[in-house]
């Protein structure tokens, strides 16, 4: 699965732009990596561990978009979406849009509390891991993005996300969970994720100070999962350039720092607060109810509505920038005991 994820990624670039006399250029951008972990808050249990690692473009024109992320562009909502679209969550003037395209790799990981039964605990969460690679498109201007997200991913043994665990166990010399054997079933999953931010300006009070954010709305329909959800982020700081960024890993977690004419955004340094709050409506959950096309029960009651609040800090040096957010998640199935409680370290590299 590794080697074929490699594969992909150079393939399609090079499939999608062989007929042009110009190679596939992928710089410059933005490089993101995001860390979730509950042991920032002294546990290990239920979501245990999530990665990402995600590039995006600078801004392109379509002609310079790759195939696949092209294809997409249908559902972002521009003057070649439907009309239905357009109206629900389309452009004020779609001359004035600029787009990105990206790429994506996740692993999601999920344990129960007993970490020392060969078999699964009864009443805590299913062993489960998933790993994706994504192929996003973005489309913005200067108050609102829409992205959208094609997640090709895989639950059970080949998502390694046992390996991934006991080789961050062994770093911390922690002991192992002992029972991986119990995870759901090897299934490959398709993902198709839209969101739109919109940008709140909430005040500057002087030539330092200003605070910003953005509420956000999207939806996710896949064989992993199927959901809804709402939300929004404030930051509050020094020298804040223009931003879209989520602080913390989802499915359409990216860098958005595009934008030019902003007063603060050539400033060699930034210190911020944050804080944020979403809600989701869920349908689906393979981690929860099990693989679509498998007879296999996980055992857990998933819940149908989770919400969740997270607070942090973040600070940028030119092009480096660093962030820690803290997030305390509502109860996800109905044997959870308490709710869940992460922490989310990220960087993100400018090139």
């Amino acid at each position: 699965m590794r080697y074929a994820l490699t594969i992909a990624i150079l393939w399609l670039p090079s499939r999608a732009h062989a007929a042009r006399e110009t190679p596939f250029d992928f710089g410059p951008g933005f490089l993101s990596f995001y860390l979730d972990n509950d042991l920032f808050a002294n546990r290990d249990r239920d979501y245990t561990n999530g990665a990402r690692l995600s590039w995006i473009s600078s801004n392109r024109r379509m002609k310079d978009i790759g195939a696949v992320q092209r294809a997409l562009r249908p559902l972002t909502s521009d003057d070649t979406s439907p009309q239905f679209l357009q109206t629900l969550s389309g452009f004020v003037d779609p001359e004035l849009l600029s787009y990105n395209y990206g790429f994506s790799l996740t692993q999601l990981m999920f344990t129960p509390e007993d970490m020392v039964s060969r078999t699964q605990p009864e009443d805590q969460r299913r062993y489960a891991g998933w790993t994706a690679l994504g192929f996003s498109l973005h489309a913005k201007d200067s108050k609102r993005l829409n992205t959208v997200e094609f997640l090709l991913g895989i639950t059970g043994k080949y998502s390694f996300a046992e390996e991934t665990q006991n080789l961050i166990h062994d770093v911390r010399n922690i002991d192992s969970f002992q029972g991986w054997d119990q995870q759901i079933p090897t299934e490959v999953t398709l993902d198709l994720s839209f969101l739109q931010r919109n940008r709140l300006p909430l005040g500057k009070f002087n030539s330092v100070i200003s605070m910003d954010g953005f509420t956000e709305w999207g939806a996710r329909l896949g064989t992993f999962r199927t959901t809804a959800q709402m939300g929004a982020m404030m930051r509050c700081g020094l020298y804040l350039p223009a931003d879209f960024s989520d602080p913390r890993l989802s499915e359409t977690a990216y860098t958005h720092k595009f934008f030019t004419g902003e007063e603060h955004e050539n400033h060699p340094w930034s210190l911020y607060f944050l804080t944020g709050v979403r809600t989701f409506a869920i349908a689906h959950d393979a981690t929860l109810d099990g693989p679509i096309f498998n007879d296999f029960h996980t055992g857990n009651k998933r819940a149908p509505f989770v919400g969740e609040v997270y607070v942090g800090i973040g600070w940028r040096i030119r092009t480096v920038e660093m962030s820690y957010a803290h997030t305390w998640r509502t109860e996800e199935y109905r044997e959870q005991r308490g709710d869940s409680n992460f922490g989310t370290v990220s960087v993100r590299l400018q090139f």
